[in-house]
């Protein structure tokens, strides 16, 4: 059947099984049932003949890449049927289970975000995938490199374009120095945010928050992932594998929405999230979908003001023994 045809009916039964549905977001309802469709062609592939055939290729963003192709990918080498998948440079840690993997894309496009060959691509009003497996990346990234004295807690921040606009979810100076003020006689922190040099862009341009001297000067105990790199006592082949093992270690993780706070929730413990806008929220994504990528606590703050509380409960030692 023609995908246009399939889009138009699935477009109807959208709108008359889920007539309250808010329009602007009726094309993911829709997109998944092409999700679902595309996966009918392969059923004696996948569960009858189970021969190594399955190339996976995905050159969208980072955070639907984490949530659907990489555990669509491990579901396929544990059924046996996995052949080679294809990403964007510097993702060879995380595909460390595909038989044969390659870094094809020099940059992530949204285009590539709608990718109807797996079982679900951003966002469904339906979470219970099947050919889904969580990838054991805690599992597999742990190590006794990076071991400190006092519990690890990994602050992974942005500071980027959102929706073609200024930057909407992100924990600023202020909140920073709460964080770390109440937090630093209790934890190790590491603190993470990306320069561009060190990841694969996407459409969204990275803007400064002039904190790593403010971080230098107030807060110096705080480990950045950055002089981590630049030492690799790990001998990490690249700054993702870095993050890989940093993260593995580490319990207690804060994070900004999209693709930081999707690796955050790989690595078990609690997360907390900041997320004040996004169809993340109508989908219900960081109470259905991010638990599932380890069995995380996901903690999703809409406000600064819920991020405060969400610390003391939750990360402050003497509150969340309570």
């Amino acid at each position: 059947m023609p995908f246009t045809l399939t889009n138009k009916l699935f477009s109807l039964y959208v709108r008359l099984r889920y007539p309250s549905a808010p329009p602007e977001l009726r094309y993911f309802y829709r997109d998944t049932y092409n999700c679902e469709m595309a996966q009918l062609k392969y059923v004696f592939n996948d569960y009858v003949f189970k021969k190594r055939y399955k190339d996976i290729s995905f050159d969208g963003e980072f955070a639907p890449e984490l949530e659907f192709v990489l555990p669509f990918a491990y579901w396929h080498y544990k059924n046996g049927t996995l052949k080679s998948t294809h990403s964007a440079k510097f993702t060879k840690e995380l595909y460390f289970f595909s038989p044969e993997h390659h870094e094809d894309f020099e940059v992530r496009t949204n285009q590539g975000n709608y990718n109807f060959e797996t079982p679900r691509i951003l966002y469904s009003q339906d979470y219970d995938m099947s050919k889904w497996l969580a990838v054991p990346l805690k599992e597999h990234y742990k190590n006794n490199v990076y071991v400190y004295d006092k519990p690890l807690l990994i602050i992974a921040n942005r500071y980027n374009m959102e929706w073609d606009g200024p930057p909407v979810s992100f924990y600023s100076i202020e909140a920073l120095d709460f964080i770390i003020s109440n937090l630093k006689k209790d934890y190790t922190i590491v603190y993470n945010r990306p320069r561009p040099e060190n990841i694969t862009m996407d459409n969204s341009d990275i803007y400064d928050l002039n904190e790593f001297d403010w971080l230098a000067e107030t807060h110096p105990e705080v480990i950045l992932m950055e002089d981590l790199w630049k030492e690799n006592k790990g001998k990490a082949n690249n700054f993702n594998h870095l993050q890989l093992m940093v993260y593995a270690n580490a319990g207690h993780f804060i994070s900004v929405h999209g693709g930081t706070a999707a690796l955050a929730s790989y690595f078990g413990g609690v997360n907390l999230v900041i997320s004040k806008k996004g169809p993340e929220h109508h989908f219900n994504c960081f109470n259905t979908l991010f638990p599932k990528l380890s069995g995380a606590k996901i903690l999703h703050a809409k406000t600064d003001d819920e991020v405060t509380q969400y610390i003391q409960q939750n990360y402050m030692v003497k509150q969340a023994q309570v």
